[in-house]
C-alpha cells in the first residue's frame, strides 16, 4: 500500500487532500474523524476543551493510539493507495512506514491566515480563544518534526484552485511512480 500522510498545523489546508482523495476515489482516514466519532458515541460535548481532552486520551500514553486505529482501517481497506491525516509525530510516521510505503505531504500557511480560516470555518471545536492553545498542543504532540522532514510541501496561501492543483500534481507524480 502507498500511504499519503497529510500533515500540517490547524487550518493549513489539509482538507484539500480529502477533496483530492475523494475525487480520485482513494480512501481517506483522518484521526480527527475518529475522535469526533468517539465524542458523538460517548455524548462528549464538541467544544474545543472537551475535544482536546478526548483527543489526548485517545492518543494514549505513547501518543499513537488513534493513529493505530486509522492505520488499521487503512490496511483493512485493501486499497493500493490511501490517505491518512492527523499524524503528528515522527514516531507515528515511522509506525505507518513499517507497514506501508509512505509519502509525507505537509500543508503550510502563515499563522494569521490560519487563524482567519479557523474563525471562518465555524467548526464546533474552533474558536479564537482556543487557537493558540490548539497550536501549542499540536507542537507539543510533535508535529513540527514531520513537517520539517516532509517529502513534499504545499504552500497554501493562494486560491483553493491553486492548492488543489499543486496537491493533485504531487499525488499524481507519486501514485504513478508506484504503478511503474
Amino acid at each position: 500500500m502507498k500511504c499519503f500522510i497529510i500533515i500540517g498545523m490547524p487550518a493549513a489546508g489539509k482538507d484539500i487532500a480529502r477533496q483530492v482523495a475523494r475525487a480520485k476515489g482513494y480512501p481517506y482516514f483522518a484521526t480527527g474523524d475518529i475522535v469526533r466519532a468517539e465524542a458523538a458515541r460517548r455524548g462528549v460535548s464538541p467544544d474545543a476543551e472537551s475535544m482536546a481532552r478526548l483527543s489526548t486520551e485517545l492518543r494514549g500514553t505513547d501518543g499513537m493510539g488513534v493513529t493505530r486505529l486509522a492505520l488499521k482501517a487503512a490496511l483493512d481497506s485493501g486499497a493500493a493507495v490511501a490517505f491518512m491525516e492527523g499524524i503528528r509525530s515522527r514516531q507515528e510516521v515511522d509506525l505507518i512506514g513499517a507497514q506501508a510505503e509512505t509519502v509525507v505531504i505537509a500543508f503550510l500557511a502563515p499563522r494569521p491566515l490560519r487563524r482567519a480560516r479557523v474563525l471562518a470555518r465555524g467548526r464546533s471545536d474552533d474558536s479564537a480563544a482556543a487557537f493558540d492553545g490548539r497550536d501549542r498542543r499540536e507542537i507539543d504532540y510533535g508535529v513540527a518534526v514531520p513537517i520539517a522532514l516532509a517529502d513534499e510541501y504545499v504552500l497554501n496561501t493562494g486560491t483553493l484552485d491553486e492548492a488543489l492543483s499543486a496537491f493533485g500534481r504531487i499525488v499524481e507524480r507519486h501514485a504513478s511512480a508506484s504503478q511503474q
